[in-house]
């Protein structure tokens, strides 16, 4: 997946949250903040906010299919109707 100028850590699969304000690379092992810019090795994590099926509502919250809440930053993983924007 290629990146975008906008991602940061805590956009990537190899990004483990210690807390509100830092987290661990898994790559690197070194700490790094959650809006930290994006190294070589980033890999975006399916996220509500990166679904096609998503639709934003307000700052913090939108809309999974117009029918379920759901936030931008939750983690889509295990989403069985998870679709990238942009891809077919």
């Amino acid at each position: 997946m290629q990146t975008d100028p906008n991602d940061s850590c805590k956009d990537c699969r190899f990004f483990l949250p210690v807390d509100v304000f830092k987290g661990l690379c898994k790559i690197s092992k070194e700490p790094v903040a959650h809006e930290s810019e994006s190294f070589t090795e980033f890999d975006r994590i399916p996220k509500c906010r990166y679904c096609r099926h998503f639709t934003p509502e307000k700052d913090h919250l939108g809309k999974c299919r117009e029918k379920v809440l759901a936030y931008p930053d939750m983690i889509a993983v295990n989403c069985t109707g998870f679709e990238w924007i942009g891809q077919n």
